[in-house]
């Protein structure tokens, strides 16, 4: 046990219909898909950085790095996020995750391209779950080449109560490399092999944690700020960022593909992983998508509330997918997701 305790402090008071006051919010940004920063992430993930050059697509879930919110120093919350009430809703509860998204890919980015995001607060829920209060923040986001549709995605945040717990007792040191076998090379190891099964170890560390935050103008101090960490969000090691999970498991199954541009991809956070945790990062390929999977339900109830309910309504043509998870040493599974071709 990392832990002293389980118990969990009384949940804050959440006002819902003043958070709802949020709904309709909107924030737009400008970019361009510069090649440096598509080399950095590459060399990130120990691929060739020198491969990814002016023209080439940008590989799927790369744009995160790209017409990022930008805020000023002063206004810099105490967990490093800029301060909630501005473009979010000031959603009470101190732990905030990525949780989960769903994206519908119309055309290619391609390194050089502008780059725009148009943003808008779709829904805020609240739930009552085993660790208290949750409150879930929809974000629906159109990305755009000027004036063209690239892709429409929905980003969940959700919030949650610090638990009341002594200062955990920190992870133990570490020191592996981060990749022993870059994800690339275990799509060609399976491809030798004739698997539709890749599996890809590494072990996430801090300077690995420190390049995404700032490839991504991430400040929120769970993923560089141990003190931070144990001592005010009672985690026991840094947090890897859920995006970048998220983009690991998109990158293996596009380089699985042949790098073939998806149609469709659906993720959700399940558990943290902490800098130093053994992971492995799957895709198997299909031919079927599973009824009860996350994109399945998206695409099949059209649940979406964003607006954007006719870039994902029905049942879609689909000819591949891969089932992905980033795994545990434990055999537990962190995030699951699903890419559709």
């Amino acid at each position: 046990m990392n832990q002293a305790s389980t118990m969990q402090t009384p949940s804050l008071p959440v006002d819902l219909q003043a958070l709802r006051a949020w709904l309709g919010r909107t924030e737009v940004a400008s970019d361009c898909v510069e090649v440096q920063r598509v080399q950095q992430l590459a060399a990130s993930f120990d691929l060739d950085h020198h491969r990814f050059v002016a023209n080439n697509v940008l590989p799927p879930l790369w744009h995160w790095c790209f017409a990022t919110p930008i805020s000023a120093m002063h206004q810099a919350g105490p967990d490093g996020h800029s301060a909630r009430g501005g473009f979010l809703p000031p959603v009470p509860l101190p732990r905030r995750m990525w949780a989960g998204s769903r994206l519908h890919w119309h055309d290619d980015f391609r390194i050089g391209d502008p780059i725009n995001r148009e943003s808008r607060v779709v829904s805020v829920e609240s739930k009552t779950g085993r660790s208290g209060s949750l409150v879930f923040v929809t974000v629906g986001h159109q990305w755009k080449r000027d004036t063209r549709l690239v892709l429409s995605e929905e980003h969940d945040i959700v919030y949650r109560d610090i638990p009341q717990i002594d200062t955990p007792i920190p992870l133990g040191p570490y020191r592996a490399p981060v990749w022993p076998m870059t994800l690339q090379q275990a799509c060609a190891e399976a491809q030798k092999r004739g698997s539709k099964e890749v599996r890809c170890t590494m072990q996430p560390d801090e300077v690995l944690l420190f390049r995404y935050s700032a490839l991504s103008f991430n400040s929120h101090k769970i993923h560089y700020d141990r003190r931070h960490c144990l001592e005010i969000e009672k985690y026991p090691g840094l947090i890897v960022h859920g995006p970048l999970m998220a983009c690991l498991m998109g990158t293996l199954a596009w380089y699985q593909s042949n790098c073939q541009r998806p149609t469709y991809f659906a993720f959700r956070a399940l558990s943290p992983v902490y800098d130093g945790e053994v992971i492995e990062i799957l895709s198997r390929q299909s031919d079927v998508m599973p009824e009860d999977s996350l994109l399945a339900n998206m695409l099949q109830t059209q649940r979406l509330t964003s607006g954007l309910r006719a870039e994902f309504a029905g049942t879609p043509d689909v000819g591949l997918v891969a089932e992905c998870a980033i795994q545990k040493a434990d055999g537990s599974k962190a995030m699951t997701a699903q890419m559709a071709w």
